[in-house]
């Protein structure tokens, strides 16, 4: 049972059977050491005991000569020499060496011929060669068979030592084939368990590197490999799904710009012909056209009514018949128009109508309605581009009508003004000649008074070219007016037509800064200027003029119409009223007008006044004209 949980964890562990080959790689190491070690450890000293056991077979042959010659000489030395030598074989007999080398057996060959050579030792030839006194023919025969059994002894020790060498060079040779065997079994399986699992999984991530993300591995196994294989086959399946994912997301995302895009274009070009040019029908069926082409839905209605009014006024639609599918289903106008939030309808044939109402942050001017077709929704950018379409629309609607009003009111404003004009210049010239009309009707009644009639007469022709001298100002005065707005060169061409009109060169200085004045006032001004250059031509006799105007550091404008003549005088004989009208001017802009002395010879017409209206623009303007 422990054999089968070992052998199953051994095939489910990845590390257990690395640390396997390296445990039996280490176990058949230190198992061929230790058997060498003991068997080389058996070995010592058998060549000690090989060379002791050698010497005794010399010993004995020694101790044979000896005997010898103490039986033909007897001397006491030879008796001494063979006693050592007794003595040095009985310790080289059972020397350690030799001992050690013996086996405990006593069955054994090797121990049994040590016992033999012993005995014979013990019990013949160490007794025969010890009696000297009595003389032994057999010592000589008895030595020869002892030292066979040495050489018995010698050979047996020799064998028992070679044949440990030999199991030692088995164990050797054993340990080096099986630790071969065992790396080349642990490289294989490395190899094959290891390596080339590897070397696949690296591939395939290498396809997987390269956009291939249908790659699998069949690495299924239940070790660290087959788990790493599962899990590279769910990475490679997440990184799939993922990378779906991004690509659905990008195209998403894709699809979103692209529909911005078209939306801002869509938006662009709209509002580049709402606000190009005066919108009518042709453009707004443009715009409805766009708008149908980039939305993709149905067709489109543009109705105005006003808040007051009974019936709409479809303005354009892309409908094929030019009616709109809202006034085909629709009971009345009001019916249509009653909504101010984005509301869907439906109709009977599954058709869906959306309408918007068209307003800006004012009022309401009236719907666009889109004609959305059957098993068709309406996305969320559609209807926000709508919304702003249509905020764009209304917005288009009420500038357009703002505009129009203020034409309207600017008409009134300058037909106020030309009244204003004529009532103050050709009403009262008109008035005097009606009074000398009258007068000259009396003074033909006394015939008489012939003096009556012709000063009655004098004065009706110097009316008259009054009248008609005012009347070019006038129109010259409006022509500046309605041909160019800006007041700075409506001043220069007054004084480059008086320049050329007298030969008379006249230096303009207009420095207004950023302020704004209104029509009338800038009527006025004008006026006065054509008043104070016409007296300079007309009784000055100068050489030069100068038109200055200028804004004050306490927000009033200053005029001075200077000249170098010989000055004007305020008569009251002249009947034209000039001096009167400026005066009249000057109480209009709520300012004060004075006739002055020009330092260094001349004269200076001065108006002072306080504008009404705000900042505008930077007006600043230094022109000298010459004849």
């Amino acid at each position: 049972m422990v054999s089968r949980l070992l052998w199953r964890k051994l095939q489910n562990s990845l590390l257990l059977r690395l640390g396997g080959m390296i445990a039996a790689i280490t176990v058949l190491a230190v198992a061929s050491m230790s058997t060498s070690w003991m068997v080389a450890e058996t070995t010592q000293g058998n060549g000690g005991a090989i060379n002791i056991a050698g010497s005794l077979r010399m010993q004995s042959w020694r101790m044979a000569s000896l005997y010898q010659r103490i039986l033909q000489d007897n001397k006491p030395e030879h008796h001494h020499s063979l006693a050592q030598a007794i003595k040095r074989f009985d310790a080289d007999l059972t020397a350690e060496s030799i001992l050690s080398v013996l086996p405990k057996d006593e069955t054994t060959p090797l121990k049994y011929t040590y016992r033999q050579v012993e005995t014979g030792w013990r019990t013949q030839i160490k007794p025969s060669l010890q009696s000297t006194d009595t003389y032994n023919a057999t010592v000589l025969d008895d030595i020869s068979l002892f030292v066979a059994h040495i050489n018995d002894l010698v050979k047996q020790i020799e064998e028992a030592t070679e044949a440990k060498i030999f199991v030692l060079r088995v164990i050797l040779g054993v340990a080096v084939i099986g630790t071969i065997l065992v790396v080349i079994l642990s490289i294989y399986l490395v190899n094959s368990i290891l390596v080339n699992p590897l070397r696949g999984l690296l591939g395939l991530t290498d396809q997987i590197r390269q956009g291939n993300l249908a790659v699998r591995t069949n690495l299924m196994g239940e070790d660290e490999i087959g788990q790493l294989g599962q899990a590279f086959n769910l990475m490679a399946e997440d990184l799939s799904k993922l990378y779906h994912d991004l690509e659905i997301r990008v195209e998403q995302k894709t699809a979103e710009l692209t529909r911005s895009n078209c939306s801002l274009d869509l938006l662009y070009r709209s509002i580049t012909r709402l606000h190009g040019t005066a919108p009518d029908r042709e453009v707004f069926h443009h715009v409805l056209q766009d708008a149908e082409a980039v939305l993709g839905l149905g067709n489109g209605t543009i109705c105005l009514k006003g808040d007051n009014d009974q019936q709409g006024h479809v303005v354009a639609t892309t409908a094929s018949d030019n009616i709109s599918p809202l006034c085909r289903h629709a009971n009345n106008c009001t019916e249509c128009h009653d909504s101010r939030v984005v509301r869907m309808d439906a109709l009977p044939d599954g058709r869906q109508i959306m309408r918007m109402p068209l307003t800006d942050a004012e009022k309401r001017y009236g719907m666009l309605a889109i004609d959305i077709p059957p098993n068709t929704h309406a996305e969320l950018w559609q209807v926000q581009l709508l919304e702003a379409l249509s905020h764009h629309i209304g917005v288009t609607i009420a500038s357009e009508q703002r505009s129009e009003q203020h034409r309207r009111v600017s008409l009134l404003e300058e037909r106020a003004v030309i009244a204003r004009e004529l009532h103050d210049s050709l009403a009262q010239s008109l008035a005097y000649m009606k009074i000398q009309v009258s007068r000259l009707r009396n003074a033909l009644t006394h015939p008489d008074d012939g003096g009556e009639i012709a000063a009655a007469l004098e004065e009706l022709r110097d009316g008259l070219n009054s009248s008609y001298q005012q009347l070019r100002e006038l129109l010259s005065t409006f022509r500046l007016r309605m041909e160019d707005a800006d007041l700075g060169m409506a001043l220069a061409q007054t004084t480059t037509e008086f320049a050329e009109r007298g030969s008379l060169p006249v230096e303009l200085v207009v420095n207004l800064g950023s302020l704004n004045l209104g029509p009338n006032e800038e009527i006025h001004l004008l006026q006065i200027v054509r008043e104070a250059l016409s007296n300079t031509l007309k009784h000055a006799h100068a050489s030069h003029a100068w038109v200055i105007l200028q804004r004050q550091n306490n927000g009033h404008v200053l005029l001075r119409v200077e000249d170098d003549g010989i000055g004007i005088n305020k008569s009251a004989a002249m009947h034209h009223y000039g001096m009167a009208i400026m005066d009249e001017r000057a109480r209009a802009l709520r300012g004060i007008i004075q006739c002055l002395p020009r330092v260094g010879g001349g004269t200076c017409v001065q108006l002072d006044f306080s504008p009404v209206n705000g900042d505008r623009p930077i007006l600043n303007t230094r022109i000298s004209y010459a004849a």
